[in-house]
């Protein structure tokens, strides 16, 4: 199965599955552009709206979900940023600026570190 992202705006909006079929061409290469063209008459998007990723994320950074952006200079889906201090690292996950000792933390943003989740 392949997968494509459909933009709206800058973000992802939908996810879709596509039959590997579909994106085959007769020399049974797989070619993206099948894809956007077959979303595109599908659903009436632009086919420029549409980008291939991947559920293993083999291509692209990230699988995408919903919010995502996508960097074209990258060529990767970003998560939605958590928090303002995070930044991302080289395969394009937002990471805090300390490290994450390990147990149970959360992230806080007003001191810049993590606090122990305590058991209720």
């Amino acid at each position: 199965m392949a997968h494509f992202a459909y933009m709206k705006n800058g973000f992802v909006s939908k996810v879709h599955v596509v039959e590997n079929s579909v994106i085959t061409d007769a020399d049974g290469v797989e070619q993206e552009e099948l894809g956007q063209e077959f979303l595109a008459g599908l659903h009436g998007y632009n086919p420029s709206d549409v980008i291939q990723c991947s559920y293993n994320a083999n291509i692209r950074g990230n699988y995408p979900g919903v919010g995502y952006t996508y960097d074209e200079i990258e060529d990767a889906f970003i998560a939605p940023k958590p928090f303002e201090s995070w930044v991302l690292d080289d395969n394009y996950d937002w990471v805090a600026p300390v490290a994450r000792p390990d147990g149970d933390y959360m992230w806080n943003e007003g001191t810049q570190s993590w606090d122990p989740v305590s058991e209720a």
